[in-house]
């Protein structure tokens, strides 16, 4: 998969230090990963969860944070769409953002 954005990681990692090892491990197992359906992700981390409009939510260091991405299984495309805490999480519409 290509991941699009990695930059608003490396930005959360600078404000929240202690989520750069989760956040660099996702990010490898992402790109590595040949998801062609939610099943196919499901096999890969069952810390994910489709939220409606092609956006899926993985849980980051033991559901301490949240990352919501919009992916496109046909071109391979992961965008970043949202990294934050779970209360930061509570406060956005996970589907549209």
């Amino acid at each position: 998969m290509r991941v699009i954005a990695i930059s608003t990681l490396k930005k959360f990692w600078t404000r929240h230090p202690d989520s750069e090892q989760a956040l660099k491990e996702w990010y490898i197992k992402t790109i590595r990963a040949g998801w062609n359906s939610f099943n196919d992700m499901r096999k890969d981390s069952n810390s994910v969860d489709y939220v409606n409009n092609q956006r899926y939510v993985f849980n980051i260091k033991g559901n301490e944070y949240r990352l919501v991405a919009a992916i496109k299984f046909t071109p391979k495309l992961v965008y970043i769409r949202f990294v934050g805490t779970h209360n930061e999480y509570d406060k956005i519409d996970a589907s549209t953002i």
